[in-house]
């Protein structure tokens, strides 16, 4: 289960801004999580309950914003959103699509005291 190994580094970088930034405590994380990503929402979810336990993170909240798969599409030269990697694009088709989106995994916002 890479989730767990993921959490583990989002628990890292909390408390390495927590260090930094000088905040005790973070009340909720927001993670921007794109659907090509590979990584399974409700997966995390339970992992990041047992990760923050006795951190900076203890108790705190823990919201995901999936981020849809971006693609160009090389026939007809548009921006396309996909499902799925190998998709058709939804307009002309075909299946030259170069991928621009949606795998990534970025903590995007915290709410700390």
């Amino acid at each position: 289960m890479h989730e767990m190994s993921l959490m583990q580094s989002v628990v890292s970088i909390l408390e390495e801004e927590a260090a930094r930034q000088n905040f005790t405590q973070v009340k909720a994380v927001w993670l921007e999580i794109g659907k090509l990503s590979h990584v399974e929402p409700e997966a995390l979810r339970f992992c990041f309950d047992v990760v923050v336990k006795d951190t900076v993170a203890d108790g705190a909240r823990l919201e995901i914003v999936e981020i849809p798969g971006q693609a160009w599409c090389m026939n007809c030269s548009k921006p396309v959103e996909v499902a799925e990697r190998f998709d058709a694009c939804p307009y002309c088709g075909g299946y030259q699509l170069q991928m621009t989106g949606g795998d990534e995994m970025r903590i995007k916002e915290l709410e700390v005291a």
